[in-house]
């Protein structure tokens, strides 16, 4: 990412753009459309929304936690009528509950169904494979669009084999790098629909990325230096293979997961199938304060564990372990927790890097 800077008009540059659109459409599963944006994934939101719906079109979203119904903010915010649907953050958006939905749509007014596939807040992942096939399965039309901010490159996550109409994520998770670009990818159901869109749109229109990245290029000025990094990114997933890649997480969600249990703690997360590779949010004893404890940890060994959001504030610490993460550091990560808790007087069972570091030995085994 420290290489010069090059010319985005050149011919070195236009080579580039055309190897990292055809990564991206690698990652994501996808043979159809993908967009590249100087911008985070709250971009990409954006840009799912304008360029595929009008005002007063209704998309459904679920209260799976902070990230979904922030999404559901911004629809609101596009004059969208948004049908946010109650929902035991604790769990994953089931099939059954999107087809309830749908079934019950008799003049098919649902326009779009916003999931997010891992909660990064709560620590849950969603089935949005069988939920896509259900959704197909029931005849409806509503387009299924998927935040795949903290999943993409960490848990598998099929475009067009699963029939996903919108996948949006951002370079700050799986993708391994500083935050600053917006990815996604759009199948023809999502191109068909932005051709009647009339949602007012510049910055983000398809119609101009399309355009210029067939060129080799963007209709404004790249985030060259993040480009260089996102193709670093791509060639060290490349290296590593994908089915290694979701296994590292796994395996690493399972020790974090591992620690938490002998510490004696309970996670947002109530179903085991559910759990996150991505972050675990993990749920303070009563009467202690989970940012007390991230803010002393952070004073005394100059780690940073996530806040909690939404409802969960300053109820639960989330510990990450996804991105460009190897087992000595999530162990460092764990050991700094277990010192925390011990130096700020929070009962807990020591032994959980122990728990961790076992789990580890056996998958390596």
């Amino acid at each position: 990412m420290s290489k010069p800077t090059i010319d985005h008009r050149g011919p070195e540059f236009e080579a580039l753009t055309h190897r990292l659109l055809a990564d991206l459409r690698w990652i994501c599963g996808t043979t159809d459309d993908v967009f590249i944006y100087p911008a985070s994934g709250s971009g990409a939101w954006e840009a799912a929304i304008v360029n595929t719906l009008s005002s007063g079109d209704t998309v459904v979203a679920f209260e799976q936690g902070f990230f979904a119904q922030s999404w559901a903010q911004v629809a609101v915010r596009f004059g969208l009528d948004v049908r946010l649907q109650s929902w035991d953050g604790r769990q994953g958006v089931t099939p059954d509950a999107v087809t309830k939905l749908l079934s019950d749509d008799g003049n098919q007014a649902i326009k779009a169904v916003m999931i997010v596939h891992n909660e990064t807040s709560t620590g849950v992942t969603t089935n949005i494979k069988a939920i896509a096939a259900a959704m197909q399965a029931s005849g409806h039309p509503a387009l299924l669009f998927i935040d795949a901010v903290s999943s993409l490159a960490v848990t598998d996550l099929r475009h067009d084999e699963w029939g996903l109409d919108v996948t949006v994520s951002g370079s700050q998770k799986g993708l391994t790098l500083p935050p600053g670009l917006a990815v996604m990818a759009a199948g023809p159901r999502a191109i068909a629909a932005h051709e009647s869109a009339t949602i007012p749109r510049s910055y983000w229109d398809w119609d101009d990325q399309r355009a210029a990245n067939a060129k080799g290029s963007f209709p404004y000025t790249p985030a060259t230096n993040l480009l260089y990094g996102l193709e670093e990114a791509f060639a060290m997933l490349r290296e590593e293979g994908m089915d290694n890649v979701f296994a590292r997480h796994r395996r690493f969600g399972s020790a974090v997961r591992a620690a938490v249990a002998t510490w004696g703690f309970d996670t947002v997360s109530t179903v085991a199938s559910e759990a996150s590779q991505a972050a675990t949010a993990v749920i303070m004893p009563d009467g202690h304060d989970a940012d007390a404890l991230r803010a002393l940890i952070l004073e005394r060994f100059d780690m940073s564990l996530g806040t909690g959001l939404g409802e969960w504030k300053g109820r639960v610490f989330r510990i990450g372990h996804l991105g460009d993460l190897n087992a000595l550091a999530l162990m460092g990560t764990l050991a700094g927790v277990e010192m925390g808790l011990g130096l700020a007087g929070i009962p807990h069972t020591a032994g959980g890097v122990a728990a961790a570091m076992a789990v580890l030995a056996e998958e390596a085994s």
